[in-house]
């Protein structure tokens, strides 16, 4: 039975590097912060090459957000969608938007949460696709840099003290991660 974990892909992929790659890029649509830890502790571990997985991670990561702005387009382009917010509204929110749209798109990448409506209200907004696109890529490559570069310390660590049961680390590391992102995200919404 094929797994459609990220460890599943990857060692589906094998060796073959451009495999490799794709397994990662796939991986990124299920659960991205999950798939740059394990892409991390495969690279730590030797099975893949570090500017493999960095790249494949930017790629994959970007398209989804670039498939979040793609959704909120067409979205705007159904009738009934569009009476959601009428058209004073969003012309309103698309003129704020253009002043902000760097600063929202950027922030939203580090906020739990946040990425699914900011980057498809972006679309729905007719935001500049340009600016959007600019500040998706330069947050994907800072975020994904950083827990690339602390995943693969933790790996690190993982593999010298857990021997084989560096995988059971390593998961629970990933759902850490997953978990921090979603309390931190009810906490936001909780009023003070």
């Amino acid at each position: 039975m094929f797994s459609l974990s990220v460890s599943g892909l990857l060692k589906w992929a094998g060796m073959h590097p451009l495999l490799q790659a794709l397994a990662i890029i796939l991986g990124t649509f299920v659960l991205e912060d999950a798939a740059t830890v394990l892409a991390a502790m495969e690279v730590q571990d030797g099975k893949i090459g570090w500017g493999v997985a960095l790249s494949a991670l930017y790629i994959g990561i970007v398209l989804g957000d670039f498939g979040l702005y793609g959704t909120g387009r067409l979205a705007a382009l159904i009738p009934r969608l569009r009476l959601l917010l009428p058209d004073d509204r969003r012309r309103r929110g698309r003129d704020w938007l253009e002043r902000h749209v760097f600063r929202v798109v950027f922030i939203s990448r580090f906020v739990p949460g946040a990425r699914l409506p900011t980057y498809t209200s972006c679309g729905y907004l007719k935001a500049s696709f340009s600016r959007f696109a600019f500040a998706a890529v330069l947050a994907t490559s800072v975020w994904t840099t950083l827990l690339f570069v602390l995943s693969r310390h933790v790996g690190s660590l993982l593999i010298a003290h857990f021997g084989t049961w560096r995988w059971a680390g390593a998961i629970v590391f990933a759902l850490f991660i997953v978990l921090m992102g979603r309390i931190v995200m009810r906490l936001q919404g909780e009023p003070e």
